[in-house]
């Protein structure tokens, strides 16, 4: 699931899921295929929202707002069609709906058609989406949550596992009624928005647009309504891919920390991070970062509990992962300021989701499910406001039915994906009959979006849908080296300058200094002069170490590295520049000196002061 986000079932059900085929309940399932074949499904043309390729049209699906309400109202679904200019072009499709819940699925149309140029490519949002209408777009509770945060808790260690107090939840629950209070106005019932209804729009859609079989492609929470699509559509599926699979049978909420702190012993990091919490419910951190809503600063106050949500959400892109070590054993010795993109990043990642549907689908399919009994720390902060949120909209508890399918079907796992573990995803591929599993070294959650071999491996299975074939690449190797301890001279300055480049102008004015003090060096003793040997030395020491520095860093392969530190080379390279200015302090104050020759010294002091006491503390 993506953002501050993420239907269960009983382990019983689990236990019929293998036996589905052939039940009562296939049957049924069966029945509202055919149902749905029948259906007169319609759509409408639109300009595309969002920037997207060529050859690409853009519409609306229109639907029921409630299957199961006689005359209900009808709504629209957005999808886009990104049809294939191949000569090879294959008759079956693929159809591709992102995670969340509430996650925008257009923007990646492009992406997924270079992945796929054999075939068209279907992107379809879920309904209540930006991209749908009604939009359940619901900054009140961003607001919420966004207040929660700048205000200082209690530490954990003086309230009840899995017990809020009334500051943490009081301005999401707020939030969360008036914007429930706004779509009761707007004659929105949210009781239609489900994953049942999504995967039911789905298989609408395929018969809308008139393909016999189509390929079904889900990640992360998606996964659960491509595979209700399945089950829904036999005939129409003709293979299925589950990347970050989210099984039925998990209960997302009671497994979010263990899962974390199970991706962190895997990295090494388990006990350094046992210390940060301890660190950061002792004494809350104070950031400041940016307002999600208004774009104004505002300060945030962090406990353990909030950091190991905001670093939890952060492990979901496969490149943080890398220098998650490193970063832990820093902030476990009080380097909290290298927190700081994390918590930048989790206000924009806030702003990036409908949380209107997000809470809309986790209230009747995921929250009801978990018992929000687990003791130990983190108690992550993304199921205390995910709870609150659904106890004040009060929305019916959905079956909790599960789904399976006979499709040829492809299950990704990402190594250090914390938010949908291989392991589960494993396991429950087992209850499938024509499944296959694999899982991606070094990968997080999503592993087509970050996977070069994930990519070609489903490109590969769409191709001939040999669930027991040859992989076209080993998913086990090529995996980034984790960023340990010592590996990187942790410093926050990067990040800075990344955010204000001007905070570069003493390397700049240094290397202009030293360069023009190198070539007057030169002049001097080419014209005989006093002073020339000397010039030409500093100049020379200053210039090599902005050559061996550049060089070092060119060597750094994963930019996000640059997040939280620097090659421990430079701290020696700089030893280059305090013999430059060594060397210029001779220049100038030997006799018959120039009086230029004091503005290199003045350079060198400066920016060897900066070096040392801001970039490399």
């Amino acid at each position: 699931m993506r953002g501050w986000r993420r239907a269960a079932v009983t382990a019983l059900m689990a236990a019929i899921v293998t036996t589905l085929i052939g039940s009562p309940a296939a049957a049924h399932a069966s029945g509202r295929a055919a149902t749905a074949e029948t259906r007169s499904a319609t759509t409408e043309t639109r300009p595309c929202p969002a920037g997207v390729p060529s050859d690409t049209t853009c519409g609306y699906l229109l639907v029921p707002e409630r299957r199961d309400v006689p005359h209900s109202r009808t709504i629209r679904v957005g999808y886009a069609v990104r049809t294939s200019t191949s000569p090879n072009r294959r008759p079956d499709p693929v159809v591709y709906s992102s995670g969340g819940p509430g996650s925008p699925s257009l923007q990646l149309i492009g992406f997924l058609s270079r992945m796929l140029p054999d075939r068209d490519v279907v992107v379809v949002e879920q309904r209540g989406g930006r991209y749908s209408q009604p939009s359940l777009n619901c900054p009140e509770v961003v607001q919420g949550l966004v207040e929660t945060l700048k205000q200082p808790k209690t530490s954990r260690a003086s309230k009840a596992p899995q017990t809020p107090k009334a500051d943490e939840t009081d301005p999401i629950i707020k939030g969360a009624l008036t914007c429930q209070s706004r779509f009761q106005a707007e004659k929105i019932d949210l009781r239609g928005y489900r994953t049942d209804e999504i995967a039911a729009d789905v298989v609408d859609l395929r018969v809308a647009l008139g393909y016999e079989n189509w390929n079904l492609m889900g990640v992360s929470y998606s996964t659960r309504s491509m595979l209700q699509a399945a089950a829904r559509d036999p005939r129409g599926t003709r293979a299925v891919v589950l990347d970050s699979f989210l099984p039925a049978q998990v209960n997302w909420y009671d497994d979010a920390a263990p899962n974390l702190r199970a991706t962190l012993a895997k990295l090494g990091a388990a006990a350094r991070f046992d210390e940060v919490l301890t660190r950061f419910d002792a004494h809350p951190a104070a950031y400041t970062t940016k307002d999600p809503l208004t774009g104004e600063r505002i300060v945030v106050r962090l406990t353990g509990d909030d950091m190991a949500t905001i670093l939890g959400e952060a492990m979901r892109e496969t490149e943080f992962v890398p220098i998650v070590p490193a970063l832990v054993d820093a902030l476990a010795d009080g380097r909290q300021e290298l927190l700081q993109p994390v918590v930048d990043a989790a206000g924009d990642a806030l702003a990036s989701h409908d949380w209107g549907l997000y809470y809309a689908v986790q209230c009747q399919d995921e929250v009801p499910f978990n018992a929000y009994g687990g003791k130990g720390a983190p108690r992550l902060f993304t199921g205390v406001a995910d709870a609150a949120v659904c106890a004040a909209w009060n929305l019916p508890r959905s079956s909790g039915e599960s789904a399976t399918t006979d499709a040829p079907t492809l299950i990704l796992g990402g190594h250090y994906d914390p938010t949908t573990p291989p392991e589960s995803a494993s396991k429950a591929a087992s209850a499938f009959r024509n499944a296959r599993f694999a899982e991606f070294a070094g990968v997080g959650h999503g592993v087509f979006l970050s996977s070069e071999c994930g990519r070609r491996t489903i490109a590969a299975f769409l191709d001939d849908r040999a669930t027991t074939g040859a992989a076209p690449c080993d998913p086990g190797t090529g995996a980034p080296t984790p960023v340990r301890p010592g590996d990187v001279r942790l410093t926050a300055a990067p990040y800075r300058i990344s955010k204000s480049p001007v905070l570069l102008a003493p390397l700049g004015i240094f290397v202009l200094t030293a360069a023009v003090q190198f070539l007057a060096g030169l002049v001097s003793l080419v014209r005989r002069r006093g002073g020339g040997a000397v010039r030409t030395l500093a100049g020379l020491a200053g210039l090599a170490f902005t050559g061996l520095t550049a060089l070092s860093l060119t060597g750094v392969s994963d930019d996000i590295v640059f997040a939280i530190g620097l090659p421990p080379a430079i701290a020696w390279y700089g030893l280059l520049a305090v013999a430059s200015t060594v060397l210029s302090i001779v220049a100038a104050f030997r006799l018959r000196a120039a009086s230029a020759d004091i503005v290199p010294v003045m350079t060198g002091l400066v920016f060897v002061t900066w070096l040392y006491g801001s970039v490399l503390p």
